[in-house]
């Protein structure tokens, strides 16, 4: 009979399950691996985890045998139905009390579904996002666990020792109930997509309006990642745009074709958004702007057909290059700003919607370190949510508050060239035209609803002060032509 080893077990030894499985390794644990190509575990036991201590298991029921009470394993396995399959496959050898950790990047409402099933057999389930890639796999990921409460104390010392580490801190809490960790890797997600369209929105605009090189663009990079733009994001592109195909010393971006792919977690946070009737502008546009990217055909097309302002001549139309950077940069922080804002505004909903308690400080923190949104910029948030967890908005708070103040001119002048230069800043503009539409205490809704009422019966409400004998009741229907009648349509909230 074989004496239990194994902390914890891991299902997949793909890049990032092997990964995991060596950091933890690392940090004192006994990890006990399997994969369903069983040759994949005699290559790894033979390879990067010989002489460390991991248990390579060639079967399921060996994968339990091998793992101390209550057993907890994790998934790193393809979302969807193979998820369920290993589930299955597991179900029959555990107990009550044991822990089913999906690490991978599952859609949250499979997280709900799984979390209540397993419930109900005394199982308790994780839904864990993890994000940092390879590297910060192997070397400290952020980890978003969420689901059954009871499972945290038994994993916490090791998901919070193999989690990368902000100014001492573990990037790693318990975010809430059922699928809430695999919702906040989701809106992570979002928020990368975010984050990577604005940084290629400004990269557009030194490109074809400020007519910098690749050089002196990563040059730029390397000094906006000097303060407050510090960021995982802001360092790669400057190594992107530095690299040269070695064959000929020419930009290798330049070579690359511009039609961009997408997983789909970003398409899932703005389908989600629409679903809570929240306006995650930002992310929404950046999902369209890869959409867009794929026409690549219509475009070329349509690069020729269609008008607009010359951009293509050698020459910049910029005078002061300083002012155009520094605008630049305002216009990229603010618009980060209002990316995080949306972003927090659609967790505070969702937690509503499903009854999370979720923790929005460790949420904040976890984000700081391993994963790829990684930046400087998130210890201000962290600090905010850390003073008031009920923080209504971000920009309510007042660090953030001042810092789009003082960042508006220049992005207000940013917005305003691009549009007059004729090249596109989806994401900017949303990030702009959002901030304004949240300001106005009046928006012309009033004359949507009336439209509505008009040619649908809608119905529609009247300000405060202004009921009187003919604007009177709830719901109000208007016979606007005398011809209509009195009958309305249902109203509902969306």
């Amino acid at each position: 009979m074989v004496t239990p080893k194994g902390d914890i077990g891991l299902i997949g030894l793909a890049v990032m399950g092997q990964n995991l499985i060596l950091n933890a390794a690392d940090k004192g644990f006994t990890v006990v691996a399997y994969n369903r190509t069983v040759s994949k575990v005699d290559h790894f036991m033979d390879n990067e985890a010989k002489g460390k201590s991991i248990i390579g298991a060639r079967s399921i029921e060996d994968l339990i045998a091998n793992l101390k009470r209550p057993r907890r394993i994790v998934l790193l396995v393809k979302a969807g139905k193979p998820v369920d399959d290993f589930i299955n496959q597991l179900l029959p050898h555990l107990d009550q009390g044991d822990i089913v950790i999906d690490g991978g990047n599952s859609h949250f409402p499979d997280s709900n579904r799984r979390y209540e099933e397993l419930k109900q057999k005394g199982i308790l389930f994780v839904g864990s996002g993890v994000s940092g890639g390879e590297e910060g796999a192997r070397h400290g990921p952020s980890l978003m666990p969420g689901g059954h409460p009871d499972a945290w104390p038994h994993i916490k010392e090791i998901f919070q020792s193999i989690a990368a580490k902000s100014n001492g801190e573990p990037c790693c809490d318990w975010v809430g109930e059922a699928g809430a960790g695999h919702y906040v890797k989701m809106v992570h997600n979002g928020i990368e997509y975010g984050d990577m369209q604005l940084i290629c929105e400004a990269y557009d605009l030194m490109k074809r309006v400020g007519k910098f090189s690749n050089k002196e663009i990563g040059d730029i990079l390397s000094q906006w990642n000097k303060g407050v733009l510090d960021s995982f994001l802001i360092e790669i592109t400057r190594d992107i745009l530095y690299f040269n195909d070695p064959t000929d010393g020419k930009p290798l971006l330049e070579k690359i074709l511009d039609s961009a792919g997408q997983k789909g977690t970003g398409k899932w946070t703005a389908i989600n958004a629409l679903d809570l009737g929240m306006p995650v502008t930002l992310i929404g546009e950046a999902v369209f702007s890869r959409c867009l990217s794929a026409l690549k055909s219509e475009r070329v097309r349509a690069s020729s057909l269609l008008a607009g302002p010359a951009t293509d001549g050698n020459e910049s139309p910029i005078k002061d290059k300083k002012a155009f950077i520094d605008n630049l940069e305002q216009a990229l922080y603010a618009s980060k700003i209002i990316s995080y804002a949306q972003g927090f505004m659609l967790i505070r909903e969702a937690a509503k919607e499903f009854g999370w308690k979720l923790n929005n400080p460790a949420i904040a923190l976890m984000w700081r370190g391993g994963c790829i949104i990684r930046s400087v910029f998130l210890a201000e948030i962290t600090s905010a949510y850390r003073e008031n967890p009920d923080l209504e908005n971000l920009l309510f708070h007042p660090f953030f508050n001042q810092a789009i103040k003082k960042a508006q001119k220049g992005w207000r002048e940013t917005v305003a060239l691009a549009f007059t230069s004729g090249v596109p800043v989806p994401a900017f503009s949303t990030a702009l035209s959002f901030y304004d539409g949240y300001r106005s205490a009046r928006l012309p809704a009033n004359l949507l609803q009336a439209q509505r009422d008009y040619f649908g019966a809608h119905t529609f409400k009247v300000l405060p002060g202004e009921e009187n004998d003919y604007l009177k009741g709830d719901w109000i229907h208007v016979n606007w032509t005398g011809r209509g009648g009195n009958v309305s349509a249902s109203s509902y909230d969306a």
